[in-house]
């Protein structure tokens, strides 16, 4: 099908992005890569009367290591899956978010995606949303009263839906190093190479303690806190693997029923667990 008729705004800066969000209202959405936004268009499931396209705006791009704040790792939000994987950088400081950002879809996906884009549209199934989680980053957003941050915990509130309100954007995703060069492990099960996620398990050893976040166990990305707890207490990878499904609410769909996916997160946990602990 072809898209309803649109205004289109390219801003060039995040003051001019804000300002047209204000002016338009609910009749506008962003577009950073449009593989979410733009099938959806066509489908007329989504049918905005105003795009703002915020993919070239300069202050959005970019991947440094800030020393001075705590040795955190800042990521743009405007930054695309393809720059994840080849930044040496996280290569060497936070390696989960390369190699999460290598299976996203496809090469044209991945030189076009935005991890803004990924982390706002908030899919339960995505592996961008799933990695971060697990890091424990910060997101800033930046809004008409100005900017604010959001710990990865609070960020995700419903199927789709994200802490970013009708009039903000998501601006900076900040990476605690000591997090992201720990030991990590991310197990994936999908029917294709590029497909969403059946199930999948991200889990990142913190100085504090072992984050483990699933994808497609409930309406947003999940921690499974009663396999952290296990952990914590004490437990190995495989015993605390048992109890990655407690407290989740996946879905049955076609690809799988609600118990072969509680199934499937055990397992990949062990997974990922025994990868975390061997690197």
């Amino acid at each position: 099908m072809i898209p309803s008729a649109f205004e289109y705004i390219r801003p060039t800066s995040v003051d001019e992005a804000l300002a047209a969000l204000t002016e338009h209202g609910d009749e506008a959405k962003v577009l950073a890569g449009g593989h979410s936004l733009l099938p959806m268009m066509k489908l007329r499931l989504a049918s905005p009367g105003v795009l703002i396209d915020i993919a070239r705006i300069p202050e959005l791009s970019y991947i440094r290591f800030d020393e001075e704040d705590g040795d955190t790792i800042r990521i743009g939000a405007a930054t695309r899956h393809a720059d994840l994987i080849s930044s040496t950088m996280l290569g060497d400081r936070a390696p989960l978010l390369s190699y999460v950002a290598s299976l996203v879809g496809d090469r044209q996906i991945r030189h076009r995606g935005t991890i803004g884009g990924s982390l706002v549209h908030a899919d339960p199934a995505a592996d961008l949303p799933t990695a971060v989680l697990g890091l424990g980053v910060t997101l800033v957003i930046a809004g008409p009263s100005g900017r604010r941050e959001v710990a990865v915990d609070d960020f995700f509130t419903g199927f789709f839906e994200s802490a970013v309100g009708p009039d903000e954007l998501l601006v900076e995703v900040r990476v605690p190093a000591a997090a992201g060069s720990s030991g990590w492990g991310y197990e994936k099960f999908t029917r294709r190479a590029n497909d969403w996620a059946i199930v999948a398990v991200a889990a990142v050893l913190h100085p504090s303690g072992t984050r483990v976040a699933l994808a497609n166990m409930g309406p947003t990305p999940l921690r499974a806190r009663a396999t952290e707890a296990a952990l914590a207490a004490g437990s190995d990878p495989a015993a605390a693997a048992v109890a990655a499904a407690d407290g989740t609410e996946p879905t049955a769909d076609m690809h799988a029923t609600r118990d072969y996916r509680r199934h499937l997160a055990r397992v990949l946990t062990r997974r990922a667990l025994e990868t975390a602990a061997s690197r």
